[in-house]
């Protein structure tokens, strides 16, 4: 798998892990667990304080069973928040632990096509970012993101959350080219729309064109333009392709079909 030009280190990844599931828990601690998570209004902070750390414990469980996948045992909810903090910290550190002592060219089970452990290093330090972000809004106050980590988070977003395709699916691509140009770091990405076809063979749903895109490499030929051009920084990018801001700060121009194309992606919620 080709590594994109925002990728950052190992050391850098876990870096961050820390540093964002540390003020994830320094913003939920003195909010009202009861406080609603407006981009996830089924959720208040008490619930996005328990999914965190069930998400973080469980990939530190696939962690510690590489390559195999471990069960799936859903642990009880501890009944006070006091207690959901607790096992939080427990949980974030286990994670962080655990992906200290691996060797992020490892084998590892994950659901993208990149088995390894960094894949799951790079996953968890954009997690923990964005549930960062939904603590701070739920408690009412904010921080900048850091431009390197965005960067890369608009990358993985467009890339893997948005562009990846499971191993049963097929895509063909299609007319349109757009570019998403990140304007504080530089960074640039090329995406192609096509569709997607296939059956999941789990729940046994079928889909037959669906409209999606590809981040694909830059075209050999230097005079190729882009039928669509959206920038904005890295934090405007990153929190809107997360649906965590709206476009106020991005901008786009180029043929309004392609760009309606490219919108209706985007803004379809992230399975």
């Amino acid at each position: 798998m080709s590594t994109p030009p925002t990728r950052l280190s190992p050391d850098a990844y876990l870096d961050h892990l820390r540093r964002e599931s540390a003020r994830f828990r320094e913003v939920l601690t003195d909010c009202d667990p009861a406080a609603g998570v407006p981009s996830c209004p089924d959720w208040d902070a008490a619930d996005l304080l328990w999914h965190l750390a069930t998400v973080q414990r469980w990939w530190t469980e696939v962690l510690r069973a590489r390559p195999a996948r471990p069960d799936e045992i859903d642990p009880p909810r501890p009944g006070t928040y006091d207690e959901l903090l607790t096992t939080y910290d427990d949980w974030s550190r286990g994670l962080a632990e655990v992906l200290e002592a691996a060797d992020s060219a490892d084998e590892a089970w994950n659901w993208s096509d990149d088995h390894t452990v960094g894949f799951i290093l790079r996953r968890q330090a954009h997690e923990a970012l964005v549930h960062r972000v939904d603590a701070e809004q739920a408690a009412g106050v904010a921080s900048e993101l850091d431009p390197v980590l965005a960067a890369d988070g608009v990358h993985e977003c467009l890339d893997v959350m948005y562009g990846g395709m499971p191993a049963w699916g097929s895509w063909e691509p299609g007319e349109g080219l757009v570019r998403v140009d990140v304007t504080d770091t530089g960074h640039g990405f090329w995406l192609r729309l096509g569709t997607f076809s296939g059956t999941d063979p789990d729940s046994g749903t079928s889909y037959a064109d669906e409209e999606d895109f590809h981040v694909v490499p830059a075209p050999e030929d230097e005079d190729t333009e882009p039928d669509v051009v959206v920038d904005g920084t890295a934090q405007a990018l990153d929190l809107w392709l997360w649906s965590r801001a709206d476009d106020t700060e991005v901008s786009a121009a180029g043929d309004p079909d392609v760009l309606a194309r490219f919108r209706a992606v985007v803004t379809s919620p992230i399975t």
